[in-house]
């Protein structure tokens, strides 16, 4: 199966597969640091994240929506969304 990784209003496509492997943890939490309350950001990568998904967790709470789009080995697709946090 395979999903259109298209962005959609207030969705912002990271794709971690063209990031350097030691460089990925810090930029998708560079990424995910600068999206506001709404705000998706659609994760794509070549394996399921399971450990920066608890790390992600362990920093946002309950402001972090973890949503799978794709779990297969084509690609894992997931949208990380942000609620919750006061408006600037």
């Amino acid at each position: 199966m395979s999903i259109d990784i298209a962005s959609e209003q207030n969705v912002h496509l990271f794709d971690a597969r063209g990031v350097a492997r030691r460089f990925r943890h810090s930029a998708i939490f560079g990424a995910i640091g600068v999206l506001r309350s709404g705000e998706t950001m659609r994760f794509v990568n070549d394996h399921d994240p399971i450990p920066l998904i608890a790390q992600l967790r362990e920093r946002l709470g309950d402001h972090l929506t973890v949503t799978y789009r794709q779990r297969d080995a084509d690609a894992v697709v997931i949208d990380f969304g942000i609620t919750g946090l006061p408006v600037e």
